[in-house]
């Protein structure tokens, strides 16, 4: 069987520090595990949304209410009564239940050369937050008639609901 030896002394203070590092190591792992939680939560939260900006930013290009004298081409005028400052109150209500009732997001329109910017977002919104994701799409612009077209970027900006 086992050997049995009385012989040998066991001093109390190696007990002590060998629990230590074990705690020691404990707590240096379980420090680890959540800070790999942490990350993969904020970039799981980051992919979902991202994925939901594009969704938005792609179906507000095909929006028919902002469209212009063809399908492919974004009305600047149309743009011009839902923007901030808004003109078409009930226009610009019916723009953001359309696309989220519940969702914080403002969409920004740019042409390329600078020279136009539209900003359509709720009042009140507090488009100023930190954890902000974004999408772009690329889009025609038409200002004014069919004839004046410029390309321009539509991006959709959304940012964490804090349910505090």
């Amino acid at each position: 069987m086992f050997i049995n030896d009385d012989k040998a002394f066991m001093e109390p203070h190696n007990d002590i520090i060998s629990t230590a590092l074990v705690v020691i190591g404990f707590v240096v792992f379980a420090a680890i595990v959540s800070k790999a939680y942490i990350t993969f939560d904020d970039n799981s939260f980051a992919m979902e949304n991202y994925r939901q900006a594009s969704m938005i930013a792609k179906d507000i290009a095909d929006y028919p209410e902002i469209q212009g004298s063809r399908t492919d081409l974004i009305s600047a005028e149309s743009l011009d009564r839902i923007c901030m400052p808004v003109i078409d109150q009930e226009m610009h209500e019916l723009f953001f239940q359309r696309f989220s009732g519940n969702l914080d997001f403002y969409v920004e329109i740019t042409t390329n050369d600078g020279k136009h910017q539209w900003i359509i977002e709720r009042s009140g919104s507090g488009s100023k937050q930190r954890d902000i994701i974004a999408a772009s799409v690329p889009v025609v612009i038409e200002l004014g008639s069919s004839t004046s077209c410029v390309p321009g970027t539509l991006s959709v900006r959304m940012w964490k609901n804090r349910w505090i």
